[in-house]
């Protein structure tokens, strides 16, 4: 003070230093938790990181499986269809005829379910790539009448499929599967009336629909049919199946990123209705989309070497050529093959050969006998292996393929062809 005096003034800060002694305990107690919660997310992202992994590898496991299991299933089921149709061509118009033929239907219904099983297999892993072009949808369309009419007509349907000129841009193959999926539903839940294939355009866009006079699907299920093995009771009763159709339409569509929509009346019938990508550009000649087979031809005299180290396989396929008048030379792989090329001098007219054998591959084996006759002779692989890769080095090399089980009418065609075309060189 001025005059000497002195003034003191005490402030008690207990709250304070309470309030920071626990605003750095709160602090430092939060950076501990913090830790704690990075170790455990990490932990939990590792856990996670973990089980995609197995995931993942369980589900390469699951489609190796298939694959390997399915080659080895059809390799016995391509002989017995094969026995199958060799029988019925000797049994002619007998009573036993009818019988060998119930066979050979279980036996495609058998092949049916498998294929449905691997294509399912493949789309899944995308394994199966689309491979997109230009094509006009009236040669498809023509392809799906011919297919299906013999099936309408058994059925006692009326099935009309209306021409269109639009071309449209993806993949041919699997829109051709999924649109014969479609066909085949509509065909096996319509009991009487009409199944109607039609195509309309929309802006930059093509509508593909199919139309039926079938059971109809109640509204609650529309998304229910594209599962696996989903089928309606109406649908059971109706017609024998897995109800895996659908479910491979589903995931073709999803592949080409293309929309699907379902509109349905139960007691009515349904519409399926594809949307795809319009094309401005001009679609290719016809001729260069598909190439027809000429009509089957007489086969007698017709040498064809056959290649396969399945012995049942080898049989079966010699059973039913010989019966068509053929000569059959079987091989039961590449050692037999240059041994036989080493001590004969006549080139065989066709070549068949297995794709997966023990030490080689049937393109392999096809080369070396064109390169050892020096000629381009015929050739076809009879494999199990439906994968792009093999169709596209087939035809790089000029192969055709045909898949096991064997249908007889698909070779017999391809070999008239063959040989029409042998005559001509």
């Amino acid at each position: 003070m001025p005059d000497g005096g002195l003034v003191t003034t005490f402030t008690d800060v207990t709250s304070v230093v309470n309030a920071d002694r626990l605003l750095r305990q709160t602090n430092e107690s939060l950076e501990l938790r913090v830790r704690d919660r990075t170790k455990e997310l990490t932990r939990a992202n590792q856990q996670l990181a973990n089980a995609q992994r197995s995931a993942e590898e369980a589900n390469i496991g699951k489609t190796r499986f298939l694959a390997d299991a399915g080659h080895d299933i059809l390799q016995p089921l391509n002989a017995a269809r094969l026995y199958a149709s060799s029988l019925m061509e000797r049994l002619g118009n007998s009573s036993e005829k009818e019988l060998v033929n119930n066979v050979d239907t279980s036996l495609e219904a058998v092949e049916s379910i498998i294929n449905a099983l691997l294509d399912i297999s493949r789309l899944d892993t995308g394994a199966l790539k689309p491979v997109i072009s230009v094509f006009c949808l009236d040669t498809l369309l023509q392809q799906i009448a011919r297919d299906f009419s013999p099936a309408a007509r058994e059925k006692g349907l009326k099935l009309r499929v209306v021409s269109s000129s639009a071309v449209v841009v993806t993949d041919r193959n699997l829109l051709r599967r999924l649109i014969q999926n479609l066909v085949s539903n509509a065909i096996k839940y319509s009991r009487s009336g009409s199944v109607l294939v039609g195509v309309r355009r929309q802006g930059a866009t093509v509508k593909f629909q199919v139309f039926d006079t079938g059971i109809g699907i109640p509204t609650s299920k529309l998304e229910y049919i594209f599962r696996e093995f989903a089928r309606l009771s109406d649908g059971m009763r109706e017609s024998d199946g897995l109800g895996l159709g659908l479910s491979i339409v589903e995931r073709i569509a999803k592949v080409l990123d293309l929309a699907i929509v379902v509109q349905s009346t139960v007691g009515m019938g349904s519409v399926f209705s594809v949307t795809l990508p319009a094309s401005k550009l001009p679609s290719p000649p016809a001729n260069q989309e598909l190439m027809m087979l000429r009509p089957p031809g007489a086969l007698t005299g017709l040498l064809v070497l056959c290649i396969d180290d399945n012995a049942q396989s080898l049989a079966g396929m010699r059973e039913l050529l010989t019966t068509w008048g053929c000569n059959v030379l079987s091989m039961n792989g590449g050692n037999a093959l240059r041994a036989y090329c080493l001590e004969h001098g006549a080139a065989p007219d066709v070549v068949l050969a297995d794709y997966n054998l023990e030490e080689e591959n049937g393109l392999e084996l096809v080369r070396f006998v064109r390169e050892h006759f020096a000629r381009e002779i015929p050739a076809a692989l009879i494999t199990a292996d439906r994968s792009d890769p093999l169709r596209e080095r087939a035809t790089a090399q000029d192969v055709s393929i045909i898949n096991k089980p064997v249908r007889p009418a698909v070779l017999r065609a391809l070999l008239s062809h063959f040989r029409q075309t042998y005559t001509v060189e």
